[in-house]
C-alpha cells in the first residue's frame, strides 16, 4: 500500500483551518464519538461526516465538483460550503463540466451577483478554467483515473489517534496539485488537495476511535482488493514470455 509522506507542522493554511482546530473540540457526552470537528453537532455537518467524508469516490463528475468546491472553500469553513452546496449545484448546472466550460460573460455576471453562493470573481473564473482543463484531460483518460493515479488507485488507510498527527499536506497531495496545475487547474494547492483527498476517500483520516474509520476502511480495502484482482487478471492474461513482469 502506498505510504503517506506527511509534511510536519507548518504555518496553518486557511484551506485546512478546520482540520487544524478539530483536535481542540470536545464531544458532548452520550453522543457518537465522531471525529471532533468544530461544528460537528450541526446536522448538515454530522451527516456529511457520517455518509460522505472518507468514502472512496470514483465518479469523475463528482470529483470535479469536489475540487471546485474545495477551491471555493479556501479561506472559509467547509460547513459554510456545505450549507451553500445545493445553491452551488443549481447555479453551476449540476457541475456539468461541458456546460461550465461554455459560460459566457452574461452567465458569469449572473453568478457574481448570486447571493446564495460564494461571490468571488477569481473563484468563479477558476471554475470555468477548471472545467475546460477537465474536458482536455477527459479526451485522453477518465478524470477519475487521472486523479487516483497519485495513490496508484489504492486508498491510503491511516491510523491516527489524534488530529495532531494528521498532516496538512503530503507527498501525494503535492503531486496531485502539481499535476492539476500543469493541466490548467487553479485553486488546487497542496493543502487544498489534501483536504480533497481526505473527503473523497483517497486517504482515510478518520480518527481510529471514530466509527467511520472502520466503515470507510472496509470500503477502501474492498477497492484495494479489486485493484489487486484486476492487476492479477492482467498479469495472468499476458503472454507466457511476459508473465514475469511486474504490473
Amino acid at each position: 500500500m502506498t505510504k503517506t509522506s506527511p509534511t510536519k507542522k507548518t504555518p496553518k493554511s486557511p484551506a485546512n483551518s478546520e482540520m487544524n482546530a478539530r483536535a481542540k473540540t470536545t464531544r458532548p457526552s452520550g453522543q457518537i464519538e465522531r471525529c471532533p470537528w468544530p461544528g460537528i453537532n450541526d446536522p448538515i455537518y454530522a451527516e456529511y461526516h457520517d455518509t460522505e467524508w472518507g468514502v472512496p469516490q470514483l465518479d469523475s463528475r463528482a470529483l470535479f465538483e469536489k475540487i471546485v468546491l474545495e477551491g471555493f472553500q479556501s479561506g472559509l469553513s467547509w460547513l459554510t460550503i456545505l450549507k451553500k452546496r445545493d445553491a452551488f449545484r443549481e447555479a453551476f448546472d449540476g457541475f456539468d463540466p461541458e456546460k461550465i466550460a461554455g459560460y459566457n460573460s452574461n452567465k458569469l455576471a449572473k453568478l457574481i451577483t448570486n447571493k446564495e453562493i460564494v461571490r468571488s470573481q477569481a473563484k468563479i473564473a477558476s471554475a470555468v478554467q477548471n472545467a475546460k482543463a477537465y474536458l482536455r484531460i477527459s479526451e485522453t483518460e477518465p478524470f477519475s483515473e487521472f486523479v487516483w493515479a497519485v495513490v496508484d488507485g489504492k486508498p491510503i488507510i491511516n491510523h491516527f489517534k489524534s488530529f495532531d498527527q494528521v498532516p496538512t499536506e503530503t507527498e501525494q497531495s503535492r503531486a496531485l496539485a502539481k499535476k492539476l496545475k500543469a493541466a490548467g487547474f487553479r485553486f488546487v494547492g497542496p493543502t487544498t488537495m489534501y483536504a480533497f483527498m481526505q473527503s473523497v476517500g483517497m486517504v482515510n483520516d478518520h480518527l481510529v476511535d471514530c466509527p467511520r474509520h472502520a466503515e470507510c476502511a472496509k470500503l477502501q480495502k474492498a477497492m484495494i482488493a479489486q485493484a489487486k484482482r484486476v492487476t492479477s487478471g492482467a498479469t495472468g492474461s499476458a503472454a507466457p514470455a511476459a508473465s514475469h513482469r511486474t504490473v
